[in-house]
C-alpha cells in the first residue's frame, strides 16, 4: 500500500474530491483526518472508511481561523499520530461569477481566505509537527483559474496564491524532507462544478458546454483528482516538489474555449 502506517489530513473532505481521496488514502493504508467545516457532514466519509477497515476522525472546524486549525492538528496528532500528508483540499468560490465591480467585500474577503489563507494556515501548524515525523507531503489545491482567466478575480488571484505559496514553500522545507506541490484540477463533477452548471444553465448554457472543458470531451471524476493527490502524497513523486500540477483534461492546452471554473 502506497500510504502504508501514514498519517493524512484532508480538508474539504465531505464530498467530491476530498471525500474521494479521503477514501482512496485510507485504502492505501492511511489514518486519516476527515476535515469540513461541520463535523456531522465530514462523519459518513469516516463511516464508509471505517466500514471498509480504515481508521479515520472526523473534525468540524473553519481552516480560516487559527484557533480551528489549531485544534484540527491537537486532535490528529493525539486520536492518529504524527501527520505525514497533509491535502490542502478545501475551496470555496462566493462571487457569483460577478465581475470584479460588483464583487462585494464581504465576498472577496471570504473567497480569499478559504481559498489562500485557510491552507497556508494549515501549512503553518501542521508543518512543526511533520518535522518530528521525520517528512512529508503537502498538496494544495490550486485551479487552473491560477493561470489563465476563466473565473472571478478573488478565485484565480486566490489561486495563483496558492500556486506562488506552494513554491514558497517547497523551498523553505525541502531541508526537512517536506515536500509541498499544488494539484490544480480542470472542470471536475463536484459540488461546486454542479453550482457552475446551474450558474450556465440560468444563462442558457448546456452541460455540454462545460464537457467541452478539454480535449477528452468530458468533466473530471473526483476519483481521477483523487488519484493524483495519492500520487503527489506518496513515495510515487519522491523527487516532485514546488510543482503546480495541471489536472484538466487539456483544457488549458485549448485556445478560445468558453470560460467556466
Amino acid at each position: 500500500m502506497k500510504l502504508a502506517n501514514k498519517v493524512a489530513i484532508i480538508t474539504g473532505a465531505a464530498g467530491g474530491m476530498g471525500q474521494s481521496a479521503a477514501i482512496l488514502f485510507a485504502q492505501e493504508g492511511a489514518k486519516v483526518a476527515v476535515i469540513d467545516l461541520r463535523e456531522n457532514d465530514a462523519q459518513p466519509t469516516v463511516d464508509q472508511i471505517r466500514a471498509n477497515g480504515g481508521q479515520a476522525i472526523a473534525i468540524g472546524a473553519d481552516i480560516t481561523r487559527a484557533d480551528d486549525v489549531q485544534r484540527i492538528v491537537e486532535r490528529t496528532v493525539k486520536e492518529l499520530g504524527l501527520p505525514n500528508v497533509l491535502y490542502n483540499n478545501a475551496g470555496i468560490d462566493t462571487e457569483g461569477k460577478k465581475p470584479l465591480i460588483d464583487i462585494t467585500e464581504e465576498a472577496f474577503d471570504r473567497t480569499v481566505a478559504v481559498n489562500l489563507k485557510g491552507p497556508w494556515l494549515m501549512m503553518k501548524y501542521v508543518v512543526p509537527h511533520m518535522i518530528k515525523a521525520g517528512g512529508g507531503s503537502i498538496i494544495n489545491t490550486s485551479s487552473i483559474a491560477a493561470f489563465f482567466a476563466c473565473n472571478t478575480a478573488g478565485y484565480c488571484g486566490a489561486k495563483a496564491g496558492v500556486v506562488a505559496m506552494t513554491r514558497v514553500a517547497a523551498v523553505e522545507l525541502g531541508r526537512y524532507n517536506i515536500r509541498v506541490n499544488a494539484l490544480c484540477p480542470g472542470a471536475t463533477k463536484t459540488p461546486m462544478g454542479a453550482k457552475v452548471k446551474a450558474e450556465m444553465d440560468a444563462r442558457k448554457a448546456t452541460l455540454p458546454s462545460v464537457d467541452r472543458m478539454g480535449v477528452l470531451g468530458r468533466m473530471a471524476q473526483p476519483i481521477e483528482m483523487a488519484k493524483m493527490a495519492l500520487f503527489l502524497a506518496s513515495d510515487d513523486s519522491s523527487f516532485a516538489t514546488g510543482v503546480p500540477f495541471i489536472n484538466d483534461g487539456g483544457w488549458t492546452s485549448m485556445s478560445g474555449v468558453e470560460t467556466q471554473s
